[in-house]
């Protein structure tokens, strides 16, 4: 017996709801393809919007192809439908990051659990706003580490002398970036000001930038640089911020993969939990830096992402290129 069709406009909602993910500087380095008669959906890594200078292994572009990959299993669950993914499929083939066939359910084969994720998709966004300063329940902390695990990951929530070596990591970068005239290219093309940021589909528009970092320790990204944004302002942000380390066994494409849909998982179970989040690869795009970040007790695992957890305003939506730029349908 056949495979019943999916119409087009649920295999939009699907991807719709795949490019919410978050992507390095929300370049969203993606490209979707379906093929109804297989019902099987491509996932592929689109290189024109690669960083060659902030990520030249493309680590952090697998990493946000692996998020959305993670949105369209949620998306796919939430519509009724069982999400079969194969991760790199043809390795002949390296832009090909995953297929994704879609089966009906049988039995209690749906994935509730992924189904619940559902409403996070939309309310979840990063902010470069301060949170406050009160700490992380360790059951909320255990629920996230339960949802980097599931999907073969690891979460660790670094202590306090670990996670005074991450931050001055943070500022090791932030200075090399000062000494490197080129090291700011991926960024200044990435971001849109003015009147660019208002028709922006892409990129990190200034409304999103949050306020300048007046005092605190938050390791936040100043996507301004020295460009002036009007009505910005300054403030303090926290002074202990809470953060955790997203790590893999290995670090390869796969792994990558594995970590995206990993950090999206996260950051879905903190935003059902009312926890705000934002994300830091600052300290993590120099190989040699990277390294430093692990666990100094254990030693061991990749670290792919660092996170920062709290309680605070989730900053607004960030723009979304139109579903027929990403999407062919066969």
């Amino acid at each position: 017996m056949g495979l019943r069709k999916l119409d087009e406009k649920t295999v939009a909602m699907l991807v719709a709801e795949a490019t919410a993910a978050p992507s390095m500087h929300n370049a969203q380095p993606w490209r979707f393809r379906y093929v109804a008669d297989e019902r099987v959906m491509s996932l592929r890594a689109d290189p024109e919007r690669a960083m060659p200078r902030s990520d030249p292994g493309n680590r952090a572009l697998h990493i946000g192809c692996g998020a959305a990959l993670f949105n369209l299993r949620v998306a796919a669950a939430h519509a009724g439908l069982v999400p079969e993914t194969r991760l790199l499929p043809e390795p002949q083939d390296p832009l090909l990051l995953a297929a994704v066939h879609f089966a009906d359910p049988a039995g209690s084969s749906r994935d509730d659990d992924l189904a619940r994720l559902h409403p996070a998709i939309r309310q979840r966004h990063t902010s470069r706003h301060p949170f406050a300063e009160k700490g992380i329940p360790e059951d909320m902390r255990a629920t996230l580490q339960d949802a980097a695990a599931r999907e073969e990951a690891e979460l660790l929530f670094p202590g306090p002398w670990h996670a005074e070596t991450l931050l001055d990591l943070v500022r090791d970068a932030e200075s090399r970036d000062v000494m490197d005239p080129d090291a700011s290219e991926d960024l200044v093309r990435w971001t849109r000001l003015g009147p660019e940021a208002d028709t922006a589909v892409d990129g990190v528009p200034e409304y999103a930038f949050g306020p300048r970092k007046r005092d605190g320790k938050a390791p936040v990204r100043d996507f301004a640089g020295r460009r002036a944004v009007a009505d910005r302002g300054t403030t303090t942000f926290e002074h202990t911020p809470h953060l955790a380390l997203l790590s893999t066994r290995g670090d390869g494409p796969a792994d990558w993969l594995c970590a995206g849909q990993a950090l999206e998982r996260v950051l879905l179970e903190a935003t059902l939990a009312d926890l705000a989040t934002s994300l830091t690869s600052h300290a993590l795009e120099n190989r040699e830096l990277r390294l430093l970040a692990r666990d100094p007790e254990s030693g061991t695992g990749q670290v792919q992402m660092v996170l920062r957890i709290g309680y605070g305003p989730r900053g607004p939506a960030t723009p979304r290129r139109p579903v027929r730029d990403v999407l062919e349908i066969a």
